[in-house]
């Protein structure tokens, strides 16, 4: 029988550099960013994120290649998805279920989570930033310290508010509140 078909010969507009580049995922350091988590502990504190300076900062601060933003789908928010995509983030979408009152409930820790482990045991990346103030990620980071993975924690509320738990594990703890005047929304 012939030989198969060279890729290049069925594609011939997609190049060797394109298929490679997009065969693999962004060096660095990996970002696991609770989106809930992350907008109301800074609403909390009186200020407005913005989310594309904020995105830059994590790069140049820790290296972040890939920023995982778990975030609750509403339609209605169709052009915020937009936004957050075009300023670099990969978001990872839960399903929103309201309750009785009618406020809508999209809680992602669990996402977070399996997709953290997944990617450890799937790509084995060797430092991540966890942004949220929320304890429940403790058995997360403690994961982390355990596999010989750097982690470092953004909170978004301030010192006062972040998590005894998160405390406790002892990797450092970035304050957003400590570099508001960075990342501060100011509209043009």
């Amino acid at each position: 029988p012939p030989p198969p078909p060279r890729l290049f010969a069925l594609f011939p507009q997609i190049s060797v550099r394109e298929i490679i580049c997009k065969m693999k995922p962004e060096t660095g350091t990996v970002a696991y960013i609770d989106g809930a988590n992350l907008h109301k502990g800074v609403e909390s504190s009186e200020w407005k994120l913005d989310y594309r300076k904020f995105r830059s900062w994590i790069r140049q601060k820790f290296s972040v290649g890939d920023a995982h933003l778990f975030i609750g789908l509403m339609p209605k928010h169709a052009n915020l998805y937009t936004s957050l995509q075009d300023a670099g983030y990969k978001l990872v979408f839960k399903e929103v279920v309201y309750d009785g009152e009618g406020k809508a409930k999209g809680n992602c820790d669990a996402d977070l989570v399996l997709q953290a482990a997944k990617d450890h045991y799937e790509s084995g990346a060797d430092s991540v930033v966890l942004v949220s103030s929320d304890g429940d990620y403790s058995s997360l980071v403690k994961f982390w310290l355990d596999k010989g993975v750097r982690c470092t924690i953004v909170s978004p509320a301030p010192i006062r508010k972040c998590s005894i738990l998160l405390k406790k594990t002892g990797v450092p703890i970035v304050y957003l509140e400590d570099v508001k005047h960075k990342l501060w929304y100011r509209p043009k």
